[in-house]
């Protein structure tokens, strides 16, 4: 006789339905584990925005110094590289010196003629003088004389107009020698200048830091005022964070903050706010927005303000001027 089927079906159903029973315990756990995950985590959130209030636009800043050149030349020598730390005061960059220092020769040698120039109207000036007393005594002679009418009233003219004439030579020869003195202190001016322009011929570096922004290379001719380099200064950086007009209500200078550097994750820096800029960011932007103009949409301003580093951040995290990076400011 065959055995009825029936028998085994609800066996096999049973079998089928008891992982799937056994799993819904877990399913529920997971489930309620997320949640309070979300829960801890979104409550964690909202305490923290009422302690703090951040901004992820900011960035690393820092003091950079141009090096430019004062005159026109040839690059000579460029002297580092870039990315090298220099210090203040060394020899970044040479220019070409020889028509410079033919300018100096030029002014030092106009200089020597002035000079000459001057002891020539000295000595004219002595011997106008020297002149001038003979002929004055002469003239004070010829003078009792006629009283006395011992020389005629021709000859007496004579020799004071020989007098009026020396004295007149005297004041020439020490308005010569006045102009004289005046052409050595213009000489020794021109002489200055031409050293001075010489000595630009060695372009040095204006404060310590790191070289950035090279644009310079032997053979090249430069004009003045035209920047070479850049140099990031490595002595102080700061951060500048662009906070929404409407979060300035809790932020006041002196207030503690933290700041996250991108470049080095899960690593904090602290800080504190030393001033809040008097403008927007906006207004000082090229074209500044101009609201009684147009269509007027009104958008949250960013005011910028300035953090500075209490405490000096390690070598091993190398800071750089242009770093993003996220700050919370502590507000209770």
């Amino acid at each position: 006789m065959e055995q009825p089927e029936s028998k085994t079906m609800p066996e096999n159903i049973t079998k089928e339905k008891t992982p799937l029973k056994a799993s819904k315990p877990v399913r529920i756990i997971i489930v309620v584990i997320a949640i309070a995950t979300a829960v801890i985590w979104g409550g964690g959130r909202l305490y923290h925005s009422f302690l703090y209030v951040e901004t992820d636009n900011a960035q690393i800043e820092g003091d950079v110094y141009p090096v430019i050149s004062r005159i026109p030349g040839k690059v000579q020598d460029v002297l580092v590289d870039d990315n090298r730390i220099v210090k203040q005061g060394e020899t970044v960059i040479r220019l070409e010196a020889a028509d410079y220092e033919v300018r100096r020769d030029i002014a030092s040698a106009a200089l020597q003629s002035a000079r000459a120039s001057v002891l020539a109207a000295e000595a004219n000036a002595n011997a106008a003088a020297a002149t001038e007393r003979k002929l004055n005594a002469d003239l004070g002679r010829n003078n009792n004389l006629r009283r006395q009418d011992v020389v005629s009233q021709a000859e007496f003219d004579a020799v004071r107009a020989g007098a009026d004439a020396a004295k007149a030579q005297y004041a020439s020869a020490t308005s010569q020698r006045g102009a004289a003195a005046a052409q050595v202190k213009m000489r020794e001016a021109e002489l200055r200048n031409a050293e001075l322009q010489l000595s630009y011929t060695t372009i040095t570096a204006p404060a310590s830091g790191h070289i950035s922004r090279k644009s310079v290379q032997p053979g090249q001719y430069v004009a003045p005022g035209q920047q070479l380099i850049a140099i990031v200064g490595s002595n102080k950086l700061w951060v500048v964070a662009n906070f929404k007009e409407t979060q300035l209500d809790k932020i006041t200078p002196g207030l503690p903050v933290i700041i996250h550097v991108d470049a080095y994750p899960g690593k904090e820096f602290k800080g504190k706010i030393e001033s809040i800029s008097s403008g927007t960011g906006a207004k000082f932007s090229l074209l500044p927005p101009d609201n009684a103009s147009g269509n007027f949409i009104k958008v949250a301003q960013r005011v910028p303000v300035k953090i500075v580093f209490t405490e000096t951040p390690d070598k091993a995290q190398q800071l750089a001027a242009g770093m993003n990076v996220v700050v919370e400011v502590r507000v209770k």
